[in-house]
């Protein structure tokens, strides 16, 4: 499977994403293509449009031209690789499919955005039933919305637009930020271990529902233990770090501590203490006040031995 898999999906529900137009969604409901998840499928489960299904369907065409949904990213940034699956889609998938994206500022209407200029990322691909298709992207671009087109109707049950999220910073000149979220740019770059659930969690927007949101390894067997890199949506001194571990109650880390990776050439081969082995309780969201000097572009999270965080925020400025 593509390395691109493992990065966040900029275009998820719970991210902020929106599909705010489409060309008809007569079967099955547009807003499906980015629910979080695997697609569900119960058989013979009929409303009165026919087989309700967990995607976004469209009529039967009997006039030229193709359908298409219209995406707005949660977390604008450069796209990696598009995933296109037509779970449970059999007899009703299209058999071809695009996807094309643009970079639009504000809050564009359906109407602007038809009008700016789009560029393709995935080229007319053929598309089977019930399949997770996967397409590298090489662009280095940055972009707010994409469209998935399909030739000519039919079912997609899930869009996925994996990628490195780019915000917009000069929104928070001379206002302190959350340097790690990935909303504002922040990115996992290194994992020691994701057994039960993907590292980026801990860095999404609101708070973790269920211990699934979260971060959560395997029971560590082994001297050691687990830890995660997060780059900084900007290189800065962080003040207030957060570390959260709601819904963790029997499996929490029983400490945790902070390393600041400096910008610059050599900068991994320095280390600056930001926290040092500090007690975890479960359960709890804990805040640190940290007094360093020397702006970092990483920060190191050790958790000892192993077990969950839900949620790491790391406020500061960036330099």
């Amino acid at each position: 499977m593509p390395d691109f898999t493992s990065l966040p999906d900029l275009a998820l529900r719970t991210f902020g994403g929106a599909v705010v137009a489409a060309s008809d969604e007569s079967f099955a409901e547009k807003e499906n293509l980015i629910r979080p998840g695997r697609p569900g499928f119960t058989p013979e489960t009929f409303g009165g449009k026919g087989q309700v299904y967990d995607g976004w369907e469209t009529r039967r065409r009997r006039s030229p031209g193709h359908d298409w949904a219209l995406v707005r990213l949660g977390l604008p940034g450069v796209v990696r690789g598009v995933a296109i699956d037509t779970a449970w889609f059999t007899g009703n998938h299209p058999p071809h499919a695009w996807v094309e994206a643009t970079e639009a500022d504000g809050h564009p209407s359906p109407s602007e955005l038809a009008a700016a200029r789009w560029t393709t990322l995935v080229p007319r691909s053929p598309l089977t039933g019930d399949a997770e298709h996967l397409f590298p992207v090489a662009d280095e671009a940055r972009y707010t919305h994409v469209r998935l087109a399909i030739d000519p109707d039919g079912g997609v049950a899930r869009l996925r637009v994996h990628g490195e999220p780019r915000a917009d910073l000069s929104v928070y000149d001379g206002l302190g930020l959350d340097l790690a979220a990935l909303a504002n740019g922040g990115l996992v770059t290194a994992c020691s271990d994701a057994f039960y659930s993907a590292p980026h969690n801990v860095i999404a927007p609101g708070l973790a529902r269920h211990q699934a949101e979260g971060w959560e390894t395997a029971r560590r067997r082994e001297p050691g233990n687990e830890w995660l890199v997060i780059r900084l949506a900007a290189p800065g001194r962080v003040r207030l770090a957060e570390i959260d571990t709601a819904n963790l109650v029997h499996n929490a880390p029983a400490e945790v501590a902070l390393t600041g990776l400096p910008p610059g050439p050599g900068g991994d081969d320095r280390e600056i203490e930001l926290l040092p082995r500090t007690p975890l309780r479960p359960d709890t969201l804990h805040r640190f006040t940290l007094r360093h000097t020397e702006p970092v572009a990483s920060v190191r999270v050790d958790i000892h031995p192993d077990g969950g965080l839900a949620r790491v925020r790391l406020f500061g400025h960036p330099a």
